[in-house]
C-alpha cells in the first residue's frame, strides 16, 4: 500500500479512535483504550511491526494460542507497548500477563469465571461476547469492558454471521459494560459503530502504516 492511502487510512481510524474514546468517557470509562489492535499468530504474523505503528493510547490484545515462542513476543510487545504509551491485555494467560507486566488479561467468554480470581491482580480485564445473552450475562463478571462480535463480515474461520452495525447499537447502547466491536473492523467500518463503543480488529490493523507528522 502506497503511503498516501496508508495515511488516509491512520486517519480515518484515529478519527473513529476519538469518537470511540468520548463514548467510553460518557460512560465514565475514560481509562479504556479506544481501540484494540488483537493479534491472531496465523492472520497477523509481524505483530510487533503493527503495534510499533499504533497511535498512543490505543491497545494491543495478545492471543498467542499456546505459540513455542509466546514468551518472547510477550516481552517484546510489552516493551513497545511501554514505549509507544498502549495498553497492553494478554489473552486467557494470566501467569504470562504478570511475567511481561501487562495491564491485564483478556478473557474467552469460556473463562469468564476466571476474571473473579484475577480481578485483584490487574488493571484491566475484557471479556470476549458473541452474543446479546453473552453481553448480557457479562454484566455479572469484573470486567471492564466486553468484546462483541461478530460485527462486520470478516474472513476469521470462527467468524459466525455479521450482525452489522445497526443491531450492534442496538446491543451495545443499553450494555452494563463499555463494548468493543469485533469482527470486520477497518478503517472503513470502525466510524459506523464509534457512537456507541470502541473497536477492535485484527487484519483491520494492519494496514497502518508510519505516522505522519505535520
Amino acid at each position: 500500500m502506497s503511503l498516501e492511502p496508508q495515511s488516509r487510512a491512520r486517519r480515518k481510524l484515529v478519527t473513529a479512535a476519538r469518537a470511540s474514546a468520548h463514548t467510553f468517557a460518557g460512560r465514565g470509562a475514560a481509562g479504556l483504550p479506544p481501540a484494540l489492535f488483537v493479534i491472531d499468530p496465523a492472520r497477523t504474523p509481524e505483530p510487533e511491526t503493527i503495534a510499533a505503528r499504533l497511535p498512543r493510547g490505543f491497545g494491543v490484545v495478545y492471543r498467542h494460542f499456546g505459540e513455542a515462542d509466546r514468551g518472547v513476543v510477550a516481552r517484546r510487545l510489552a516493551g513497545i507497548c511501554r514505549v509507544r504509551g498502549l495498553v497492553l491485555l494478554v489473552a486467557a494467560d494470566p501467569a504470562l500477563a504478570l511475567q511481561v507486566d501487562a495491564d491485564g488479561v483478556h478473557w474467552p467468554f469460556r473463562l469468564r469465571g476466571q476474571a473473579r480470581r484475577w480481578r485483584s491482580r490487574f488493571r484491566l480485564q475484557t471479556l470476549s461476547a458473541h452474543s446479546g445473552r453473552e453481553l448480557r450475562a457479562a454484566a455479572g463478571f469484573p470486567v471492564d469492558a466486553v468484546l462483541l462480535s461478530t460485527v462486520f463480515a470478516s474472513r476469521s474461520p470462527s467468524a459466525g454471521p455479521a450482525m452489522g452495525a445497526l443491531r450492534f447499537a442496538k446491543l451495545a447502547a443499553p450494555a452494563a459494560k463499555p463494548v468493543y466491536a469485533l469482527g470486520g473492523l477497518t478503517a472503513e467500518t470502525a466510524g459506523q459503530i464509534s457512537r456507541w463503543a470502541g473497536f477492535a480488529a485484527v487484519e483491520g490493523m494492519g494496514v497502518l502504516g508510519p505516522e505522519i507528522r505535520t
